[in-house]
């Protein structure tokens, strides 16, 4: 296999997984950004309209 031995293939693997982890955790965090102070749960006191932002 393109001259690689199998235990490289073993010993790079676990990165290989790491990284697409990390890639969909930045995803998954990018998307949840979109219901930022609009869960009741975390919603502003009436009358802070003109306020920034919590985060």
């Amino acid at each position: 296999m393109i001259g690689l031995d199998k235990r490289y293939v073993w010993a790079v693997l676990p990165f290989i997984g790491f990284a697409i982890g990390h890639f969909l955790d930045k995803k998954e965090t990018e998307r949840m950004t979109l219901f930022r102070d609009k869960s009741a749960l975390y919603a502003r006191p009436a009358g802070s309209e003109g306020k920034p932002p919590s985060w």
